[in-house]
């Protein structure tokens, strides 16, 4: 871990504010994996957006947009997030939305072939897809034709909006979480 984390006593006058809403988010749209040390300090990628509330400000916000009020699938979400975490190799992301991807149904071994870099053969038709368009773009390509049309059929054009936002959030999450060394809790 490359930064320590910051105990809401030591919190500066820009990161109160910044802290107080990511802490009420957490509290509720993140349950089921570790986010907030015993002392109240946030951790996972919350914590370096907190130290430099100029850049992690706008990155919650556009975490709060996706959260609330999502139109696709929680299942489908997970898929397109487990697709990111995996390509990126981000541990804590794969910690927290395998324990996520496991509270929305999807079984273990199908967790574990996401996981693994690997379609799994059991997902549904709107699984694949958000497998499909995930796995399309962590991998730097355009998304393909055929796979946006199956997306918008599926989902409607709203909706594979926010999945294509949604992967290009996971992916700014894999970075920071990376970049930081931020580890998986005890």
């Amino acid at each position: 871990m490359r930064l320590p984390l910051i105990p809401p006593a030591a919190l500066t006058a820009a990161q109160r504010p910044l802290y107080d809403d990511m802490r009420g988010g957490i509290e509720k749209n993140f349950r089921g994996f570790t986010a907030i040390a015993a002392d109240g300090a946030l951790i996972g990628p919350w914590n370096p957006w907190l130290r430099w509330p100029q850049f992690g400000g706008p990155v919650w916000e556009l975490v709060k947009a996706l959260s609330s009020s999502p139109k696709l699938p929680r299942p489908v979400r997970e898929v397109a997030i487990l697709v990111t975490g995996a390509k990126f190799r981000s541990a804590y992301e794969i910690y927290a939305h395998v324990l996520v991807a496991e509270m929305r149904g999807l079984p273990d071994e199908t967790i574990a072939t996401i996981v693994a870099g690997q379609r799994p053969a059991d997902l549904g038709r709107e699984e694949t897809i958000a497998y499909d368009v995930a796995s399309a773009l962590v991998d730097g390509h355009v998304l393909p034709e055929l796979t946006w049309r199956q997306a918008v059929a599926a989902f409607g054009e709203d909706a594979t909006a926010e999945l294509i936002y949604l992967v290009g959030l996971y992916c700014a999450v894999s970075v920071t979480l990376n970049g930081f060394d931020v580890p998986v809790p005890e």
